[in-house]
């Protein structure tokens, strides 16, 4: 039979001149009740799907949002290119009208016919100039209609106006910009006259001697222009809108294959999953299980085969014929799971020292942390082991420190996930259960583990403290 060395339990498993815990400790505790974590869980699922809905949203609109903006910013380009084209077309043609009249010999002999029938101290009047109106008034209409101006005006060399569509204007010196243009210079920009705001060229007149005798404007409204504006913008709408429903039509249709994939990238997901946890959940009952079969192997060795049957019974009822019907006798499957786990420890050439207090059972729970606590230590390379399992406060406790390598202050936070392992998996079939089992016995009794190193032995050190069992 193995042996296992009793004490009082008045001395704390903490007081243990072997064990001192380092400053980085990592504690597992778990939420007071069921429901609370089953609440809090629920809250994260329902933010996560909420939070993928959004993203998917934001995916699926994400080409609407594009097309639309894309279109409205060619239209908006389109329609300022539109209106930059039509004024430069105005400019050229106003330009063009007035520096055609201006060169017409008919406009300089008239102009220059009157030249001399004004001074800047007295101007000449409508009946001064009345015999060039007579002249170039006619032309002045029949160019206006001809190229789609607004008005022609020839003036004299004083800026009198000689020509204008309204009569009551003839006669009048111009208001606008007109002295650089009798000294010999052009101008084109936008001023407002008599006949309103307009785009306008002004040209010299200049007589066979070379000197200037006369001015020429042509304008169009600004009115006229706002005006072609708005029809071609008439006519390029319709195909801006074609584009955008085809567009918006494309990027519906490209929403929907984007949704599809979507839909079968979260059911793939899904499935890997539910395959990931399901696996998880074999590795761990296939970890278990080899714990329990070292204890059913340590009752058999030990000639116990009623409480061999009873516990096999206890852990997988009807798996046998009820063979061992009951419950194992008390201390066989504790001297059992010890013996077994010191066999075990033995052909990882390490040893034990266990110390287990006389109030405490050791029932399947702890059992089950002190076994893989024992077994990782050994796992890890550790040569000597030494556990205690003592109660205080209604509470058992159980510490298992080692001479093992120790356990790496940055891997202190990680040590009790699931799957972590400082050793490499060479069976290909995961590592990282033991652990993750002792935390989550413990926290299933409303317990703790904290993880440090053994002052005296220089390994790791695992203090596991829960209620005791019902």
């Amino acid at each position: 039979m193995p042996q296992v060395e009793k004490y009082d339990g008045s001395r704390r498993p903490d007081e243990h001149p072997a064990a001192e815990l380092c400053s980085l400790t990592l504690t597992a505790s778990r939420p007071k009740g069921d429901a609370t974590v089953t609440r809090a869980r629920s809250g994260r699922l329902r933010r996560a799907a909420r939070s993928g809905r959004l993203r998917r949203t934001a995916v699926l609109a994400l080409p609407s949002v594009i097309v639309l903006a894309a279109t409205g910013v060619t239209t908006g380009v389109a329609a300022v290119v539109q209106e930059r084209s039509i004024r430069t077309s105005v400019v050229e043609q106003v330009s063009g009208v007035a520096a055609s009249l201006a060169d017409l010999p008919e406009v300089r002999d008239a102009v220059t016919a009157v030249a001399d029938r004004g001074t800047p101290g007295a101007l000449a009047d409508a009946e001064d100039l009345a015999p060039a109106t007579a002249v170039l008034q006619p032309i002045a209409t029949l160019v206006e209609g001809a190229s789609g101006v607004s008005y022609v005006v020839v003036t004299d060399d004083e800026g009198v106006r000689i020509t204008h569509p309204d009569p009551a204007e003839r006669g009048q010196p111009v208001e606008t910009t007109i002295a650089p243009v009798l000294r010999g210079a052009e101008f084109v920009g936008t001023e407002t006259g008599p006949s309103g705001t307009t785009l306008r060229a002004k040209v010299p007149v200049v007589a066979a001697d070379g000197e200037v005798v006369g001015a020429v404007a042509v304008g169009v409204l600004e009115s006229t222009i706002a005006a072609d504006r708005e029809r071609a913008l008439g006519t390029l709408l319709p195909w801006s809108t074609g584009a955008l429903v085809a567009a918006t039509l494309a990027s519906v249709l490209l929403s929907l294959v984007i949704a599809r994939r979507l839909r079968r990238a979260d059911a793939v997901d899904a499935e890997s999953r539910q395959v990931r946890w399901t696996t998880e959940a074999l590795r761990e009952q296939a970890h278990e299980f080899g714990t329990r079969l070292h204890v059913v192997r340590g009752l058999v060795e030990q000639g116990d085969d009623e409480d061999a049957m009873a516990y096999i019974d206890a852990v997988a009822p009807g798996l046998t014929s009820g063979g061992g019907a009951g419950s194992p006798r008390r201390g066989a499957v504790a001297t059992a799971s010890v013996a077994a786990v010191r066999s075990e420890l033995a052909v990882a050439g390490a040893t034990l020292d266990l110390r287990v207090a006389e109030d405490v059972v050791l029932d399947d729970a702890v059992l089950l942390v002190l076994t893989n606590l024992c077994r990782n230590a050994a796992e890890a390379g550790a040569g000597t082991v030494v556990a205690t399992v003592g109660a205080r406060d209604g509470r058992v406790t159980v510490t298992v420190e080692d001479d093992g390598p120790g356990i790496d202050p940055a891997d202190a936070h990680r040590v009790l996930s699931r799957g972590w392992s400082s050793k490499s998996d060479a069976t290909g079939l995961g590592r990282g259960i033991g652990l993750a089992v002792v935390r989550r016995t413990a926290t299933d009794r409303d317990g703790s583990v904290v993880v440090g190193r053994s002052a005296a032995l220089g390994g790791a050190r695992l203090d596991v403290e829960m209620a005791t069992g019902s």
